[in-house]
């Protein structure tokens, strides 16, 4: 009998002791917003009737899909556009440049986000149009770890959106499919 009373005294004191946190204030997490944000695409579908070809066009799908991607950026603000020089990336391009009346820009592959591209993308909205490997590469390069794998061939529906703040990047990958 001793151990039971015991052992409900415990309980009572644990209980007791405890706080109740139902009514407390709880401060809402601040979102600080992006600095800058990249929407980071690889070209729409290409050509593929010659595998020697290494600067095809864009297939009929390919076309539909660049004049969705203008559709789906439409309500997006954007203040620059970036391509590589190959005809497929700038043909996906062209839609949005056309529809936010914005010149293509031209970027090297090889340098991916140098300090020349982040000065001249800092606090702004950029559309960035690549290939299967670049495209999660300069993810990578933004990110400064190299989290992305290039895509497969054939998907060309994925939109990397990595969105920069002051003290933290954030990537949110979509995959966006013509409607």
């Amino acid at each position: 009998m001793l151990k039971y009373l015991f052992a409900l005294v415990i309980v009572l004191s644990v209980l007791i002791s405890c706080k109740d946190t139902t009514s407390a204030s709880v401060e809402p997490v601040k979102v600080e917003p992006a600095n800058t944000t990249y929407y980071l695409i690889r070209h729409a579908e290409k050509e593929r009737v010659d595998p020697l070809d290494s600067n095809p066009s864009l297939s009929v799908e390919g076309k539909a899909r660049a004049d969705y991607w203008a559709r789906y950026f439409d309500s997006i603000q954007l203040d620059a556009i970036y391509s590589t020089n190959y005809i497929r990336t700038l043909m996906t391009a062209r839609p949005v440049s056309e529809k936010k009346n914005l010149d293509v820009r031209i970027y090297d592959a090889n340098s991916l986000y140098d300090k020349e591209f982040q000065n001249n993308t800092k606090n702004k909205k950029v559309l960035i149009v690549g290939h299967s490997n670049t495209t999660p590469d300069f993810v990578n390069k933004i990110l400064g770890v190299p989290k992305y794998k290039n895509m497969d061939d054939n998907d060309n529906s994925s939109l990397y959106v990595v969105e920069m703040r002051n003290k933290y990047n954030v990537v949110d990958l979509r995959v966006v499919d013509v409607e």
